[in-house]
């Protein structure tokens, strides 16, 4: 039988959204356009090495995850906003936490004054947790979490929510973000030195195999890479080199492959350069596919199959003619639906000045809805595939890629996750990117790079724009929560496991059941953080000049 006929065998055997696809012409719209038998560097969709993305049926199957990140002032404002967000037809819930949270202060903390719910949400406890998705059952609708220092803390705040929902933790789905690597390279929101953090994200992967095995337990994220001034190469393969650096991890604590990598998945920014974002996801797929079969040894499909969750670029807004920036999102999210992403997020027009309004909001989500079921763009699996540009583009990015992993390999003295950990003190990533964010400067300063509005098709005069501006009396009300909870709890049974957890931190103990137990009674995350620096440390980063 031909890889056509393997193909075709799949495809007929699977699901689909409907029974006819069709063009706004009436033509029936042919699943996969016919051609030449592609070479092994493509093959076809749902197969080996998933040039052309990892399902059979592509999105003829099911689309894409409409997943907008929310997330501000108080755990009711973000509670209303998601309601709203699944009431307009949103699939998942993607939590977006404030500074102190993700930098893990409570809210009452001297370090948190002024920034309590300004860039996402105040949660300091399971209690705001259970507040956070109060009337959204967890057993039905998935939740991403973008957080990294103290991931495996609010990951307890959830399983708590969910048992108080009388919701068992084998039922829910999602994604913890848990992506510490990259934080030291690019967007430094860490807690611990290294070596503690890799022990708690090592921790929940090998915990969630049997408590909550449809949890992505990391989102290995390349957007945050991106976004502090990584070329699309760099942030390809700064990203990898992460997933591959967290692979070992977990082989080195005595896990198969197969117990945790399919529960990976990858977080990609889609940036405005159309089809150079194209090949890179393509790309992405093939070189995540090739390593983990022919370097880590495993033929296990879903772990071959590099699953991922896009943003548009939020670096390319602009302050200047901020309706421009629903066109830039737009082609963004356009490119990342014909890369082949599972997820999306489309950033709103005035994210460039604050978190956005509703109506802001609403728009970006509408946005992706009318790509959804108006374009035609899901009806036909990888309509790009073949072309000579976009293969080619995708060969180079695939060589770059590979150049970069082999000298991190190199680094790591044929380790990836010791040559990340080299590679970060040393700041060889660090360097490589303010390099790259550098030339992209004098680019637009000269002229040499067009951005309609900053330095080409500018105006005097700028119309002013409705901003959502957060009130001071959400600081206070949290500081009331975080008093009401210290006042009404069991103390002695949160001193109880707040020392136990620091008694395990000091030996080699899974972390995570003493960290649900702390949540239980209600110990805030600042708490179990200081507990937790008691023993691991507070890292600082080498300096750089």
């Amino acid at each position: 039988m031909s890889r056509r006929q393997d193909w075709q065998r799949d495809y007929d055997a699977q699901q689909k959204r409907r029974e006819r696809f069709a063009s706004l012409s009436f033509e029936e719209v042919p699943a996969l356009v016919d051609g030449e038998e592609p070479d092994d560097r493509i093959g076809y969709p749902g197969a080996y090495p998933y040039t052309r993305g990892i399902h059979t049926t592509g999105y003829r199957g099911k689309l894409w995850t409409i997943r907008q990140f929310a997330g501000f002032a108080g755990v009711a404002d973000t509670n209303e906003r998601f309601r709203k967000l699944l009431a307009e037809g949103q699939d998942g819930l993607s939590v977006a936490f404030d500074m102190p949270t993700l930098m893990g202060y409570d809210s009452d903390d001297a370090a948190a004054l002024g920034e309590v719910g300004h860039c996402g949400v105040a949660v300091d406890s399971a209690d705001d947790m259970v507040d956070l998705f109060d009337s959204i059952p967890l057993g039905d609708v998935s939740v991403s979490m973008t957080i990294n220092g103290p991931a495996v803390i609010l990951f307890a705040f959830l399983l708590v929510a969910a048992e108080e929902q009388g919701i068992a933790w084998k039922k829910l789905q999602g994604t913890l973000q848990n992506d510490i690597l990259k934080e030291y390279i690019a967007q430094k929101e860490w807690i611990f030195p290294p070596e503690p953090h890799l022990r708690l994200i090592v921790d929940m992967v090998d915990f969630c195999r049997t408590e909550v095995p449809q949890w992505n337990t990391i989102s290995i994220s390349g957007y945050h890479i991106r976004e502090a001034g990584a070329t699309a190469t760099q942030e390809l393969a700064f990203t990898l080199a992460d997933g591959f650096a967290y692979v070992e991890a977990c082989q080195r604590a005595g896990m198969r492959i197969e117990d945790f990598a399919p529960r990976f998945s990858f977080f990609f920014d889609a940036h405005i350069d159309f089809f150079e974002e194209i090949a890179k996801f393509r790309a992405a797929r093939r070189i995540w596919a090739r390593w983990m079969k022919e370097r880590y040894g495993t033929d296990d499909e879903r772990s071959l199959k590099l699953r991922f969750h896009t943003q548009t670029a939020g670096v390319s807004l602009t302050a200047q003619q901020p309706d421009n920036n629903v066109v830039r999102t737009t082609v963004e999210a356009l490119a990342a639906v014909l890369g082949g992403t599972q997820s999306l997020h489309t950033n709103a027009l005035d994210e460039v000045y604050a978190l956005p309004t509703e109506a802001a909001a609403e728009l970006a989500l509408r946005t992706q809805q009318v790509l959804a079921e108006e374009t035609g763009i899901a009806d036909t699996i990888d309509p790009l595939g073949g072309s000579w540009f976009v293969e080619e583009m995708t060969d180079r990015m695939d060589q770059r890629v590979e150049a970069i992993l082999q000298e991190v390999d190199r680094l790591g003295n044929g380790s990836m996750l010791d040559g990340v950990l080299r590679g970060i003190e040393e700041s060889y990533f660090q360097t490589a990117i303010a390099d790259s964010a550098y030339e992209f400067e004098k680019a637009v300063n000269s002229g040499d790079r067009s951005v309609v509005g900053v330095n080409r098709f500018a105006k005097n005069l700028e119309e002013p724009i409705e901003l959502l501006r957060i009130a001071q009396t959400v600081e206070q009300t949290q500081r009331g929560r975080i008093a009401g909870i210290r006042r009404n709890r069991d103390q002695q049974k949160v001193d109880e496991a707040l020392s136990e957890l620091e008694s395990g931190a000091r030996g080699a103990a899974n972390l995570m059941p003493l960290l649900v137990e702390a949540a239980r009674r209600r110990a805030t995350e600042g708490e179990i953080v200081a507990r937790l620096k008691a023993v691991f440390g507070t890292y600082r980063e080498p300096a750089r000049f």
